[in-house]
């Protein structure tokens, strides 16, 4: 793996400076946790689409795949049916959405964007709920639309979607989750998120 590849040489994302610089040492004062390893981090974020006339509607599949990719600059890999549905005349194997795993570097530049730039285009919008843990350490929130990303032109839509955004942190703790996310800069509804500023 060449030094471009692993990352070497390369600047770190903004708010991964951010977390390691600021955040992190705060983490570690609020909630008195000695050990650095122990502090809760970021391991993955997961965006998930899910489209039930994706079996009919193949173009249709391959417009999200594409969207997904603008959005995270990352191939969106093609998720299918595990089992078969007959009432939804589902097979076995069909093709239903799409989904993207980021790590590392874009994983922190998804959250910077999703955060700062994304959110603040939702229409009428007053943060995201503190209850959509999962009682192990992640979060999942649902976005309605993929116009929010500003990668994305109207013009070039074919039909709005919705997906499902699933931050996973180090942690299994959701108090300790929550305090990360609140550290990074999200917009918790009735709070005022943090400014994340990095050098």
């Amino acid at each position: 793996m060449s030094n471009a590849e692993n990352g070497a040489g390369r600047e770190k994302p903004r708010l991964q400076r951010y977390y390691e610089e600021t955040a992190r040492p705060k983490l570690r004062q609020d909630l008195g946790i000695e050990n650095v390893m122990q502090l809760p981090t970021l391991e993955k974020i997961v965006i998930n689409v899910g489209l039930g006339e994706a079996p009919k509607n193949p173009k249709l599949l391959d417009a999200v795949v594409a969207e997904l990719g603008q959005i995270t600059g990352q191939k969106a890999v093609v998720t299918k049916a595990k089992k078969a549905i007959s009432n939804f005349a589902l097979r076995e194997g069909s093709p239903i959405g799409a989904a993207v795993t980021l790590r590392r570097e874009r994983m922190w530049e998804f959250l910077d964007r999703l955060v700062n730039v994304a959110m603040p285009r939702i229409r009428d919008f007053r943060g995201v709920s503190t209850r959509s843990f999962d009682g192990r350490g992640n979060y999942t929130l649902g976005v309605k639309e993929q116009l929010i990303f500003p990668e994305i032109n109207y013009d070039k839509v074919d039909k709005i979607h919705g997906m499902d955004i699933t931050i996973v942190t180090s942690t299994n703790r959701d108090d300790l989750a929550l305090a990360l996310l609140r550290e990074l800069g999200v917009p918790f509804r009735g709070e005022t998120p943090v400014q994340v500023n990095a050098g």
